[in-house]
């Protein structure tokens, strides 16, 4: 997401440098803009005095102009062959409750809204007002295929509120979302997205916690409702 910033240094001679440069004699190596020396010339050699050999160059290596200090997220799915990864600008999200559920859990869908596939890595970096540094803990082992959506397709990943009987707190009109990226350093910022109008709002227990993306939804279910 953030650009990579790449560290480039300057190389310049000093006053030293540039002192010895003009006292050398004829018959001395001479010195290249980088400060490597080089052999001097055979015309101007003394008869007594045999040519210097060269030696090999001991020029550092400079940095690159194409260097990144990370890769980005299109370089890292090119070289594994995975489309890159979802971001706030490829999908949208919708939210749902289950039938009979009285609120307990929470159904995230991420739609795909872009011309080309990208694909929804982990689990969904959820919060609930200002604590937007501990997002919820998955809850359960990583999904046994990547999520990767194409066009107008759909993932889905489902948070656990509370339990019954469990003391709550909130009223959460809505919630913060950031996305995983395998080819980048640095973590997404959550962004802030509302409520659908069939939820509204909810509340949140002690101890909440979300799945990974899934494409099959009664697998998202499965691990849902099983979690106590």
């Amino acid at each position: 997401m953030r650009a990579a910033r790449t560290s480039w240094k300057t190389y310049a001679l000093g006053a030293a440098a540039v002192a010895a440069l003009l006292s050398s004699t004829a018959c001395g190596p001479s010195m290249h803009e980088d400060g490597a020396a080089s052999p001097a010339p055979s015309s101007t050699a003394s008869a007594t005095t045999p040519p210097a050999s060269p030696s090999p160059s001991t020029e550092a290596p400079q940095p690159s102009a194409t260097t990144s200090a990370r890769p980005s997220a299109s370089a890292s799915a090119t070289s594994s062959g995975k489309a890159p990864a979802c971001g706030d600008h490829d999908v949208s999200i919708g939210t749902s409750y289950w039938a009979h559920d009285s609120g307990q859990h929470l159904l995230i869908t991420a739609t795909n809204v872009t011309d080309k596939p990208c694909t929804l890595y982990n689990y969904p970096f959820i919060t609930f007002g200002q604590n937007t540094d501990s997002p919820l803990t998955p809850m359960e082992s990583p999904a046994k295929a990547i999520a990767t959506i194409g066009p107008k397709q759909k993932a889905y990943a489902g948070v656990k509120l509370f339990l019954g009987g469990e003391k709550t707190s909130g009223g959460y009109k809505s919630f913060g979302i950031a996305y995983a990226d395998p080819g980048s350093s640095e973590d997404g910022s959550p962004i802030d997205v509302e409520f659908s109008d069939e939820v509204q709002f909810v509340n949140v227990g002690q101890n909440p916690s979300v799945t990974f993306w899934n494409l099959d939804r009664s697998e998202v279910e499965r691990f849902v409702f099983k979690a106590r």
